[in-house]
């Protein structure tokens, strides 16, 4: 029994040491020593018997010791079963590295338990998947190549169709030269996308792959989970859209179903993500379609015409040219338009106006200048005090001096109730205007007054209230409202 006692001293010695190899050694050596220079013969039934421990070691650092490698692989077969539920389409391998250091010990120091616990906290599992890149730098990553190329395809078939692809793709194919467009005809020109698009075999943590449709909305929008806004009491759409850096025409466009009179309920959700594409669609097209030319507007003056007066000499009508352009769209929204033929079908005729010259004392021009000097429209047209108040009222003004509106003949100058003293003036092209509340008149029945010229005095005769210009326009003797034929 003492030679046991010695062989258990030497190796609880020998347990001290750092390197499995060299404890192993060291052990043996001290086995055999003990055997042949002891005291007394051993029988064969006492030799020590030897047991093999593993030490478990991940990229390098040590995690435990077990009794089997078994135990190990055990785990991984059970951790990768349980990750392949969730991700049934992708092949797993083990993301870390793990090595085994074997010793023979006579009593074993393993520890199965601890060991599988430590290295189930640190063990990592990657999957094999395909990433696109863009210019370079992953962005998404899919659980296999065909996925991926699918997921590339369907981007751009947000904005062509299969058929359009296909045939782009026969097209490059082809030397024969394209041939040129029939009337009313569109053809694509291409489609590509706005940065180097390319598609990598790598390995991630299996919770990083999103499926095909997740990709489209990330890659479109710049994220995978839209942001959306609770509506509170008092909300409008223009406030919310300021809140979150929005326009309202942006916020308008995010959700579809509003406009800008909708009324908004208390909780209602609203979408205020903001998209910011990793990647967008450019679609070009050439485009053949007639076009109108608009047709000019020409003015011939006439020196036997009285001014103010015109006629139409002959009516305009719009050419129409046939107009071929190659057109940019980004992600659906024209961004560039160039014209390449145009073809003159039908020219415009253009139309034209003969406008009278001729300057009459006693005809208007057509339009009315201001009545007073300076002042300010006091009182608009339109029912007051229960009546009607039939022009409008000219009050303050910087001089009292009244102006003829445009030329014409004096038919009217004296008291006449209500107005005091009072002017009318036929201007001799359907016009009549009226000059009321007087202070004095300084023009006579019959008389042709020129546009501009003094007629009176500003005053506050008849039923007035202060000082002030009483002015009405008529036409064809239905009553107007000046404000809108008079010019500063």
């Amino acid at each position: 029994m003492r030679f046991r006692e010695k062989i258990s001293n030497l190796l609880d010695n020998l347990r001290l040491l750092t390197k499995p190899s060299i404890k192993m050694a060291a052990i043996t050596a001290v086995a055999a020593s003990a055997i042949i220079f002891s005291n007394g013969p051993m029988a064969l039934a006492e030799t020590p018997k030897f047991i093999t421990v593993y030490y478990v070691y991940l990229n390098d650092t040590y995690i435990g010791i077990v009794s089997d490698k078994e135990v190990i692989n055990q785990l991984i077969t059970e951790k990768s079963k349980e990750v392949k539920n969730s991700y049934k389409n992708v092949d797993l391998q083990l993301g870390s590295q793990i090595t085994y250091i074997s010793e023979r010990v006579f009593h074993s120091t393993a520890n199965d338990k601890d060991t599988i616990d430590n290295l189930e906290k640190s063990i990592q599992l990657q999957a094999e998947t395909a990433a696109i890149t863009i210019d370079g730098k992953p962005v998404v990553y899919l659980d296999s190549q065909d996925t991926a190329e699918q997921v590339v395809k369907n981007l751009e078939l947000k904005f062509v169709t299969e058929d359009q692809l296909k045939e782009i793709e026969a097209r490059k194919a082809s030397t024969t030269p394209l041939a040129p467009l029939k009337e009313n005809e569109t053809r694509l020109l291409d489609v590509r996308l706005s940065k180097k698009v390319s598609i990598e075999e790598t390995r991630i943590s299996p919770d990083k792959i999103v499926t095909a449709d997740q990709a489209i909305n990330f890659l479109q929008k710049g994220t995978i989970e839209e942001k959306k806004y609770k509506v509170q009491d008092g909300d409008v759409l223009g406030s919310i859209a300021n809140n979150h850096g929005l326009t309202l025409a942006q916020l308008l466009v995010l959700n579809p179903g509003l406009t800008e009179d909708s009324v908004l309920k208390p909780d209602q959700e609203v979408n205020i993500t903001v998209p910011k594409p990793y990647v967008e669609v450019i679609v070009e097209k050439e485009i053949n379609q007639k076009e109108a030319i608009p047709y000019q507007n020409e003015v011939v003056n006439d020196a036997s015409l009285p001014k103010g007066e015109s006629r139409e000499k002959q009516q305009g009508s719009n050419g129409i040219q046939s107009v071929t352009f190659n057109l940019t769209l980004q992600n659906g929204i024209a961004v560039k338009k160039e014209i390449t033929t145009k073809k003159v079908l039908e020219a415009p005729i253009n139309h034209i106006v003969i406008k009278g010259t001729k300057v009459i004392p006693s005809r208007g021009e057509g339009s009315f200048s201001w009545p007073a000097v300076g002042g300010y429209i006091s009182s608009q047209m339109g029912y007051r005090w229960g009546k009607m108040h039939k022009g409008i009222d000219i009050a303050r003004p910087s001089s009292y001096a009244i102006k003829a509106a445009d030329n014409g003949i004096v038919v009217s100058a004296g008291w006449d109730g209500s107005y005091g003293n009072k002017i009318v003036i036929d201007h001799q092209n359907g016009y009549r205007t009226v000059y009321g509340h007087l202070s004095t008149i300084e023009i006579g029945v019959g008389q042709t007054v020129a546009k501009g010229s003094t007629i009176g005095v500003m005053g506050a005769t008849g039923d007035a209230t202060g000082v002030h210009l009483h002015f009405e326009v008529y036409k064809n003797g239905a009553l107007k409202n000046p404000a809108g034929y008079l010019r500063r």
